[in-house]
């Protein structure tokens, strides 16, 4: 993934990357900084490898939830549309919702332009429903 993307693979990118795949869904930066465990990269490292991954199309911020922000694998998303996102408002646990697909929106207001759809939905997981 790294080197078709044309970066170097570094142990942070790699160490990244991998807690993503492994997680399967959207995880904060706290959340990540957990699942690296005896890694201990720096708050910085961590952004900052994020920011790359995000520049060059491999992860991109999926949604915000109480000023913090949310990263995942970008591979089920375009440009324009990330897949819908369910929180359990029980567990706090998040999940893709890569099987429903809804339509983009056009504004009813003159003027604006909706140039990307992000929808995070609340509910129950089924650990908790």
């Amino acid at each position: 993934m790294l080197k078709a993307a044309g970066l170097y693979c570094t142990e942070a990118r790699m160490a990244i990357l991998n807690v993503l795949i492994e997680a399967g869904g959207a995880l904060s930066h706290d959340q990540m900084k957990q699942r690296l465990g005896k890694k201990h990269f720096n708050k910085v490292t961590i952004y900052r490898t994020l920011a790359t991954l995000s520049n060059v199309g491999l992860v991109h911020k999926a949604f915000v939830d109480k000023r913090a922000c949310y990263f995942e694998l970008a591979d089920n998303c375009t440009e324009t549309q990330c897949h819908p996102h369910l929180t359990c408002t029980k567990c706090g646990s998040t999940h893709c919702l890569t099987e429903i697909s809804l339509p983009m929106p056009k504004s009813p207001h003159k003027g604006f332009v909706i140039r990307r759809q992000q929808i995070r939905l609340e509910g129950l997981c089924p650990m908790c429903a």
